[in-house]
């Protein structure tokens, strides 16, 4: 397997791009958008620059890297000549499923289909294409060049054969694939969504403040990052979605996403991508301040 597409530039894609190509595999990452694509190479070189500087790559690793990097606005046209193909859109069902029909009708009889999707169902995603057998899941953790962890999902009639090669594949990445099945939020998620949702309930109802909630869990339980951190992120209307996944997937009330998250998805404040959530990032990420109406009274 050499010829790799990724559809969708955004975090995750270009991320996914990014570790495919530095280690040798020819890739067509692909985006309806020449402006973010445009983007989305902007940081691999980036992010190639860090490695760079840190002395684990050489400049002319980076050059072959970015080298290895083709895009393309068309789908059709950059999954021609796949091997794999891994969507990498935003976690939205219909569009998924709107991008897999795509795919099945133009790439190569023999290609893999994967999706990068944290929660939807892959046997679902399969029955909109003609090769449910090789078709999926191949999760990424954010960030893509740094994380280790590929969660391999089987859907309900992906092939042995599939899942194999997939975990081959993510290998030859350096990456630790771990095999689950195909239910509501697979493992990742299952378990880190609903304590995510239980931080906000406790900011919610008012047991704690933003920086005491994210404080015991980083000093107590020995989390590098806060839940609430984490949250903004992973993107607040990313793990409404996900909670609203598992709600519907398993009708059970322990699921419902805390109505706080809710609100602040509906007004907009998604975290790191819109500039705040429970924190504000207009001095950035690494000035981090608790939003205002998260702060203990008299400050």
């Amino acid at each position: 397997m050499q010829n790799i597409s990724v559809i969708g530039a955004g975090t995750m894609g270009n991320g996914i791009a990014h570790v495919f190509a530095m280690k040798g595999f020819n890739v067509q990452l692909i985006d309806v958008s020449a402006a973010a694509l445009e983007k989305a190479i902007k940081t691999i070189d980036a992010n190639l620059d860090r490695m760079v500087k840190k002395e684990q790559i050489s400049d002319a690793d980076k050059a072959a890297t970015l080298g290895r990097i083709s895009t393309n606005t068309s789908i059709a046209e950059g999954i021609r000549n796949a091997e794999l193909v891994v969507e990498a859109a935003t976690e939205n069902v219909d569009l998924k499923l709107k991008i897999f029909q795509e795919m099945d009708s133009a790439a190569p009889a023999h290609a893999i289909l994967a999706t990068n999707t944290s929660s939807i169902s892959i046997t679902r995603i399969a029955a909109v294409t003609g090769r449910p057998e090789k078709v999926i899941g191949m999760h990424f953790m954010n960030p893509v060049p740094v994380m280790k962890l590929v969660e391999v999902i089987r859907g309900y009639a992906t092939s042995d054969e599939t899942t194999a090669t997939v975990m081959q594949v993510s290998e030859q990445l350096g990456k630790i694939p771990v095999e689950v099945n195909d239910y509501p939020g697979f493992v990742a998620n299952r378990i880190l969504m609903p304590m995510i949702n239980e931080a906000i309930c406790t900011l919610y109802e008012g047991v704690a403040g933003v920086y005491e909630i994210d404080t015991v869990m980083k000093l107590g339980m020995a989390h590098p990052m806060g839940p609430l951190q984490l949250a903004d992120f992973i993107g607040l209307d990313v793990c409404l979605a996900i909670m609203r996944v598992l709600h519907d997937g398993f009708g059970n009330p322990k699921y419902a996403p805390c109505p706080l998250l809710v609100n602040m998805v509906m007004a907009g404040k998604k975290g790191v991508k819109s500039g705040e959530g429970f924190y504000t990032y207009t001095l950035g990420i690494k000035e981090l301040k608790a939003a205002p109406r998260f702060l203990p009274a008299g400050n």
